[in-house]
């Protein structure tokens, strides 16, 4: 009997106020259109200890600084790596994730100046080469995400962040699609909604359709 094809693992990134939760349904009913069976997760979080990591990294409201943010993001990624992400995959379970590390070289890479190396070296010790196979990058003008992340009651310890440090995570991000063209698709998150939605399942759409006539080849040599 052939083993059961892995899952694919899929994941939504860019800044505050882009439009990622709001997306993420969106995507997850695309997948399931599909007839995948999707988990939906998060980061920093996924797990119990991941989302007690959280609320330290995004909740605490003593000083933290740079190096202890990335590592505490990257304690949340391991647990979750281990206990949801890798077990899903090799199930055969695809995997939808609300931001991965390509955050950790956006914030604390390029938004705190810690720089891509640092990351990188802890990246590949967390992750063993487990890279997502499909990320959507939402990306919005500072303007547009400001005014949007405004409409929430209340803002976490990052999202309070000023404007400079927020054009050098949007850099990051953008320099991250630039580096991972293949991987990395860049949607307009600027306009309304329902534009982004139309874009993004297009996109996916595309992605999966590719992803399919591959195995098929496979298969037929």
């Amino acid at each position: 009997m052939a083993d059961k094809q892995r899952g694919r693992f899929i994941t939504l990134e860019g800044a505050e106020g882009v439009g990622k939760s709001t997306l993420l349904p969106v995507v997850r009913d695309v997948l399931q259109r599909y007839g995948f069976e999707v988990v939906c997760t998060r980061e920093p979080g996924g797990t119990p200890l991941g989302e007690q990591l959280r609320e330290v990294v995004l909740g605490t409201e003593d000083p933290m600084v740079a190096k202890a943010e990335l590592l505490l993001m990257f304690a949340s990624r391991a647990q979750h790596i281990e206990s949801i992400i890798e077990p899903a995959l090799s199930s055969g379970v695809w995997v939808l994730c609300d931001r991965f590390t390509d955050a950790s070289y956006a914030y604390q890479g390029a938004g705190r100046q810690l720089g891509m190396q640092r990351v990188s070296i802890i990246e590949a010790w967390v992750q063993e080469g487990l890279q997502p196979d499909l990320t959507l990058l939402l990306d919005a003008s500072r303007e547009t995400s400001l005014a949007r992340t405004r409409r929430r009651r209340s803002l976490d310890r990052i999202e309070t962040e000023g404007d400079t440090f927020f054009e050098r995570v949007r850099q990051g991000y953008l320099e991250r699609a630039r580096e991972n063209p293949s991987r990395i698709q860049v949607i307009d998150a600027n306009p309304d909604f329902e534009s982004v939605s139309v874009a993004a399942e297009s996109v996916l759409c595309r992605v999966i359709d590719q992803w399919a006539d591959v195995l098929v080849s496979t298969v037929d040599d």
